[in-house]
């Protein structure tokens, strides 16, 4: 007998701007641990502690703290080893634009998600590999001044982040990996000055 049960659905992506759910992303170590468990798909507390250098007991800590929130969630155990793995395949983080504590949190949590990217990048440029022809023709780092409308800038963000929305779903299934597909990271922020 053939089993017609239909796969599960994939998990969407988490869009939230709760300040409760935010506000468990607002450390360094927690971003950090997130991304590594993106990279890794799942990992046990000692190994997130051997790759972050940090102690098991914070590490449990910080991974309960997500949890709590709904970022992380237990896998299977392996064995003794019961690791941790992220709930969704990617996060988009909103401030709800008539609550100030999502706003802040939002905020808190995007400046340290530039600073880790900002280092990563810097990194990146740092390393002779990034000297490659085949690496050069497809990294870019721009940084432009425009005038623009808030209705402008609305519509700039939206084609930006349907840029990046195209290639979902293929760090989660590989089979919609092209021949050839190499890992990118994209990093992009666009924002109004705040200066008259």
């Amino acid at each position: 007998m053939t089993d017609t049960t239909p796969p599960p659905a994939p998990t969407p992506a988490l869009r939230t701007s709760d300040p409760a759910v935010l506000r468990a992303l607002a450390h360094p170590l927690r971003v950090e641990i997130l991304d590594l468990l993106d990279d890794l798909r799942e990992a046990t507390a000692s190994e997130v502690a051997e790759r972050t250098d940090q102690t098991v007991a914070n590490c449990s800590f910080h991974l309960r703290c997500l949890e709590k929130a709904g970022f992380v969630e237990r896998a299977e155990p392996r064995g003794r080893e019961k690791p941790w793995r992220p709930v969704h395949p990617s996060r988009r983080l909103e401030p709800d634009p008539t609550d100030v504590a999502s706003i802040r949190d939002v905020a808190s949590v995007a400046a340290v998600v530039v600073q880790r990217e900002a280092a990563r990048a810097a990194d990146y440029f740092a390393d002779p590999r990034a000297a490659d022809p085949s690496r050069v023709r497809t990294t870019v780092l721009t940084a432009q001044r425009l005038w623009a409308t808030p209705d402008e800038l609305e519509e700039l963000a939206s084609r930006v982040v349907a840029l990046a929305d195209a290639f979902e779903g293929r760090d989660e299934d590989p089979s919609l990996r092209p021949e050839g597909a190499v890992l990118a990271r994209f990093f992009g922020v666009l924002h109004p000055e705040l200066r008259d």
